[in-house]
């Protein structure tokens, strides 16, 4: 029942994107080729704040990104798998005369009761019990922490990470703080091997050796992204 949803998912997996920026995303946001890289260019989001309090007197307004001045650009990257899907989703739905990629089964903006209902039948499907019981990927929003959380495992600037996913640098370390602990070995060696590359003569540069391989042909341990908290 959510086949039209696993791209909604997959952009908060891969992409970080909000809930609510991925409810307001648009066909004129993408920048899709056949297969690799591709990236977003975000400018709206649609909050929840419920029909009192919104401007338009529905569930969900649509107004600039959190933190960013009307008519702001935040680019991310989409990445290989991401790209495979939002083709998929594109060649199977399409998309309708405004653009938007989601929506609910009348037209509308989609719903958070929707996406979060069909958020709990998978989790029931696809976990153990104890899984289940867990708080392990609870709520959809924890999929825009896996993302966030496996760009800083994978070594990426917290600066770069930061912007992708639309926060200041403090808020990123003080929230994901538990990715960044543990990685001063890491550091170490790049300086080792930035040190060393003046002094030795080797026929490999720098660029060419991976800090994180440790001693010679030591295979590389395979670790699951984390899925973390932060407030929304």
């Amino acid at each position: 029942m959510g086949r039209h949803l696993v791209a909604f998912y997959g952009c908060m997996y891969y992409a970080a994107l909000r809930p609510s920026e991925t409810v307001a995303l648009n066909r004129q946001a993408l920048r899709l080729s056949a297969a690799g890289w591709g990236e977003f260019r975000l400018r709206e989001s649609a909050p929840l704040s419920g029909s009192k309090w919104s401007d338009n007197g529905k569930s969900r307004d649509q107004r600039q990104l959190k933190h960013r001045a009307k008519g702001d650009v935040r680019v991310v990257p989409i990445p290989p798998p991401l790209t495979e899907i939002l083709n998929s989703h594109l060649t199977e739905f399409g998309a309708p005369p405004d653009g938007r990629l989601f929506r609910a089964h009348r037209g509308g903006l989609l719903g958070d009761k929707m996406y979060g209902d069909i958020w709990r039948a998978a989790r029931l499907a696809a976990l153990t019990p104890e899984e289940a019981a867990s708080q392990l990927a609870r709520r959809p929003y924890d999929l825009r922490h896996a993302a966030v959380s496996t760009w800083l495992n994978a070594g990426v600037d917290p600066t770069q990470v930061a912007a992708w996913a639309g926060h200041s640098v403090q808020v990123l370390l003080q929230v994901y703080a538990k990715c960044i602990v543990g990685r001063d070995e890491i550091a170490r060696r790049r300086i080792e091997i930035a040190l060393d590359a003046g002094l030795t003569q080797t026929s490999q540069s720098p660029s060419q050796i991976d800090p994180e391989a440790g001693p010679a042909r030591r295979s590389r341990p395979q670790t699951s992204p984390r899925i973390l908290r932060e407030q929304p």
